[in-house]
């Protein structure tokens, strides 16, 4: 047993948080998912029970930039702030948050509550400056991966664009004319009209979730293409169909743009 597991500790229950980015991770990352799931006997060898161990999975597939539909975060802070938890266990610090402002809310909460945290290697107590400290740097180094990261692939995208490699698929709506080199409405005049209905709603309505409220309430359809068939199919109005374009583009501005896929 870890000199820093005391039994008031063991007295309470042991969480292993389990988080990937997106679905896809983890159905390609199979192994950074399956050591997650071995933190379980890592809770076991630092003196829990086996009936005191809860596992947290349900963020599988969720970003941790942000605690919003982090369901699985969510109880696990509501838990430590009342006093359930002794030890909560995850493969690394992003698993946990990739944001400081929650990492830190976090810590706050561990360190009032007395609940250590522990990873594959080591077991922190953020009550103890050092480990703190630590712990916060850690937190500091998690969002500035992702931010580096992001601008990693931007960088990418942007430099494939400049050789005109740069494929993007075109909204729901649009097709590419390769002639013109310009999209164009899809020449299916039922798509053109739901289309151009998004657009004149949007100018009475002023936003993307008043379209998607009106859509619903008359019981307007809107079309999602197939990503395998590139056919469209109708599927009922989300607000997340509705999306609205950058609003600092000059030319973009306002202008509402449909996105739906299958």
């Amino acid at each position: 047993m870890n000199e820093k597991i005391q039994r008031t500790r063991l007295d309470r229950r042991a969480v292993v948080y389990l988080r990937q980015s997106t679905v896809l991770q983890v159905r390609e990352h199979r192994e950074s998912t399956l050591r997650q799931y071995d933190l379980r006997g890592r809770a076991l060898a630092l003196g829990w029970a086996a009936d005191a161990i809860d596992v947290i999975d349900e963020d599988l597939g969720h970003s941790g930039a942000t605690v919003e539909g982090r369901t699985g975060f969510q109880r696990l802070a509501h838990d430590v702030a009342h006093g359930r938890v002794g030890g909560i266990l995850a493969l690394e610090v992003s698993r946990l948050a990739r944001s400081s402002a929650d990492w830190h809310r976090l810590l706050d909460v561990c360190r009032l509550a007395d609940v250590v945290i522990a990873d594959e290697q080591s077991v922190y107590t953020p009550r103890h400056y050092d480990d703190q400290l630590l712990l916060g740097l850690k937190g500091t180094m998690a969002e500035a991966e992702s931010v580096w990261l992001r601008l990693r692939l931007q960088g990418g995208l942007l430099n494939k664009a400049r050789r005109g490699e740069l494929y993007v698929r075109p909204p729901t709506g649009y097709r590419w004319d390769e002639a013109a080199h310009r999209l164009r409405l899809d020449p299916d005049e039922a798509v053109q009209r739901a289309v151009t209905l998004v657009f004149e709603r949007f100018r009475v309505d002023g936003s993307a979730q008043a379209v998607s409220r009106f859509f619903a309430t008359n019981k307007i359809q809107l079309p999602a293409r197939d990503e395998r068939t590139g056919e469209h199919r109708w599927v009922p109005s989300k607000p997340a169909y509705v999306l609205l374009s950058h609003p600092d583009h000059p030319h973009l501005t306002r202008n509402p743009v449909m996105w739906c896929s299958a």
